[in-house]
């Protein structure tokens, strides 16, 4: 009984710094993601604020070219023009609540469709619901050259107070200031879409690492109860097993994602942020021409969200639960050839009858593996696939013409920081009772052999795709 109790607490020993590293490294992970998101949804916003102000300035300014031909011949008391240039302003207008108003160094409406009963009032000291000054900051922007405002109006299509943002500028030559402004409470429902969407990932992905770290802990305990059983020197062995399996694995997993977050996401947004940066430089120096930072900021911006939906489809491509291997594979080829460039050649028989789900997912996970080798160390421009049914297996090989690299210094090396891939691929064939071979050649391409038994022994049409 006391050996019994003695193994127990091992057992639990054990379990221990496996829930403690899961629960760690899942803190860093969420609290990595979370800083990341509102980082983006801020980026997100400032680029829709900004692309905002860039529409006002060009809407006002084919406002001043519509009136130019008047404006620029009249004189100040030129009363005819001025009710020309009125009725021009008065009857402009853009989208749905886009409109463009007139006051004059008084603060006295002369154009203001939405609110017509203003005309000939004078509203100097107008306030809005915040108290900030609204007329006054208008005519102040205009006389210094043009500038933003933000403030709170009523909106023409709800007829509710409502964030705006306006730009004006001064006809100096009759003392108006005129202006336009877009209203904005559309961006902070998108701000909160977004900041919904992102918590309710963040909410899955935590129940989905609670899962399956009680489901670990739940194997290690039954592997451990188990292993309590037997002699004391098979449960020694089979633990430090387990141990080593365990490292090995979190840290190529490690590995993989650091690759994914410094290789894609991490330098696309440090780009973006230089190019933000570099725009707001420009702004700050009172330049006008920080559109081309931005632009290319948002494009960066839109790679990291592909890149981030790339790495998500690669943890687990629904088109291998929904079709099967073979258009799993397709799809997984074509994209990359469509990336990269490469020409990939597929020809597969219907495995899909004689695999079942886990050696289906290994042979994905497997060709997944070897085309990221191929693609960033290769320099292939060619690559074939075939898959065959061959006796009691399924064989896969995988060739291209890249640069090759020597086999026995990546396969039979004991440097734990070289050939992770090709192990990796050899552990998942091996776990199914398959293999893997490699033959490669600097300069001469390399082919890779994997095989798996098959689940059932089924007749296989041959069908051959390419792509």
């Amino acid at each position: 009984m006391p050996k019994i109790n003695l193994r127990l607490k091992f057992l639990l020993l054990s379990i221990l710094p496996l829930v403690l590293a899961a629960a760690a490294i899942s803190y860093l992970v969420f609290a990595q993601a979370e800083r990341l998101a509102e980082a983006e949804i801020r980026t997100f916003e400032r680029n829709i604020l900004e692309a905002r102000k860039e529409e006002l300035k060009s809407y006002l300014e084919l406002a001043m070219a519509s009136i130019d031909h008047i404006y620029s011949v009249a004189s100040p008391l030129d009363a005819v023009s001025k009710e020309r240039v009125k009725a021009i302003i008065e009857d402009l207008s853009y989208g749905q609540d886009g409109y463009f108003f007139i006051y004059d160094r008084d603060g006295t409406a002369l154009v203001d469709p939405p609110q017509p009963w203003r005309l000939g009032r004078t509203y100097w000291n107008l306030r809005d619901l915040n108290g900030n000054s609204v007329i006054q900051a208008l005519i102040f922007n205009a006389e210094k050259g043009g500038d933003f405002h933000q403030f709170i109006w009523d909106k023409p299509s709800t007829g509710l107070p409502a964030e705006k943002i306006a730009y004006s500028l001064m006809l100096e030559k009759w003392g108006w200031m005129i202006g336009t402004g877009i209203y904005i409470d559309d961006i902070s429902e998108q701000v909160k879409e977004i900041e919904t969407e992102v918590s309710s990932h963040i909410r899955s992905t935590t129940i989905s690492i609670v899962g399956i770290t009680i489901l670990a802990v739940m194997l290690v305990g039954i592997s451990g109860t188990v292993v309590t059983l037997s002699e004391r020197k098979l449960a020694d062995s089979k633990l430090k097993e387990l141990t080593h399996r365990v490292v090995d694995v979190q840290e190529q997993e490690r590995l993989r994602v650091s690759r994914e977050l410094h290789d894609g996401i991490s330098q696309i947004l440090v780009s973006a942020k230089y190019s933000v940066e570099t725009a707001m430089a420009r702004l700050a120096l009172g330049k006008d021409y920080a559109t081309e930072p931005m632009e290319k900021a948002a494009k960066r911006l839109q790679d990291a969200i592909h890149e981030v939906r790339r790495i998500s489809r690669d943890l687990r491509p629904a088109v291998l639960d929904d079709l099967g291997l073979r258009p799993a594979i397709e799809s997984m080829c074509k994209e990359l050839g469509d990336r990269s460039g490469m020409q990939i050649e597929v020809k597969s028989d219907n495995i899909d009858v004689v695999l079942d789900i886990a050696k289906k997912t290994t042979l994905y996970r497997v060709l997944q593996e070897s085309l990221t080798n191929i693609e960033r160390h290769a320099d292939a421009t060619h690559v074939k696939v075939t898959i065959r049914r061959e006796g009691q297996s399924v064989v896969m090989k995988i060739m291209d013409n890249g640069v090759g690299f020597e086999t026995n210094r990546y396969i039979r090396n004991r440097d734990p920081r070289a050939g992770i891939g090709l192990r990796n691929i050899r552990e998942r064939m091996e776990f199914h009772g398959g293999g893997m071979t490699v033959k490669s050649e600097p300069d001469d391409g390399t082919t890779i052999t994997a095989y798996i038994p098959v689940s059932r022994d089924n007749d296989l049409p041959v069908t051959a795709i390419s792509g």
